[in-house]
């Protein structure tokens, strides 16, 4: 995307690839609006709302939703599959930006992109009112909304990055991301980010996308790691979930807790 364009496109998810900056997000998985709204107020540029692996149902989705646009961070709906009716939801409820899962080639981004679409760019079903349109009272929602939504599509097996050229040609398609969880599973290294093998191919699939301009975003577990990945050519990265964040500092403090206990009991009461 052209950093020096005076254009202002009003979909959140392209300006702040467009901003200086690697945009920074996190994934949300508790499914709770207060924290949602919290993570919007911490500093992120963006929030993944992930309907794939959690139990977030579509009305968990909408007041995320409305959670996070509360704040300056733009969401992300992940999508359980990649299905029309499942995107037709998610965008009638508000949603602008997409993320599919597990797309391997270009028909199955070609796909992706057709749901988020009215025609006779795409197939996605007709509505007046909903939440997109502001209850109806947008009146020119439905001859923008092929402007205003966004296409994310998951690159997470060696296949789909070998296709990767191929994938990224589909028009429509506004940024990729790498899946490095089942990446790895997919090289037989499951859980193992650290493996070279598995680097080398996360490493391989950003040079690529940076050599034909076009975005490409991946998700790491610690601060060094999401580094490695910026360094790498990632345009915009997250850290963990706000589940992992928790759970790992919970960890850490409980540990740090207990040590203190251990050594005030063995040190005796006077």
């Amino acid at each position: 995307m052209d950093k020096n364009s005076t254009h202002t496109d009003s979909n959140g998810f392209r300006r702040a690839l467009a901003a200086d900056g690697v945009p920074l997000g996190t994934w949300l998985m508790s499914g709770t609006a207060s924290t949602a709204e919290a993570l919007g107020r911490a500093g992120f540029d963006w929030l993944l709302i992930d309907m794939e692996h959690v139990p977030i149902e579509f009305r968990d989705t909408w007041q995320l939703l409305q959670a996070v646009g509360c704040t300056p961070a733009t969401p992300i709906v992940r999508l359980a599959a990649n299905d029309p009716v499942l995107a037709k939801r998610a965008l009638d409820m508000g949603a602008q930006t997409l993320m599919f899962p597990f797309v391997e080639t270009a028909d199955d981004a070609r796909r992706a992109v057709a749901s988020t679409k009215y025609p006779p760019l795409g197939t996605r079903g007709y509505a007046a009112m909903h939440r997109a349109s502001g209850y109806g009272t947008q009146a020119s929602y439905s001859t923008e909304a092929n402007q205003t939504t966004a296409c994310i599509v998951q690159l997470e097996t060696p296949a789909a990055i070998e296709r990767l050229e191929q994938i990224a040609a589909v028009p429509g398609v506004d940024a990729l991301f790498v899946g490095p969880g089942d990446l790895s599973a997919a090289m037989g290294k499951i859980g193992n980010l650290k493996d070279e093998a598995v680097q080398a191919l996360i490493r391989e699939a950003a040079q690529r996308a940076r050599r034909i301009g076009m975005p490409i975003g991946i998700v790491g577990p610690t601060p060094e790691m999401v580094d490695s990945f910026v360094r790498a050519g990632y345009g915009y990265v997250a850290i963990a979930s706000d589940m992992g964040m928790m759970m790992r500092q919970a960890a850490a403090w409980l540990a740090d807790l207990k040590g203190r206990v251990v050594a005030t009991e063995s040190a005796g009461p006077y």
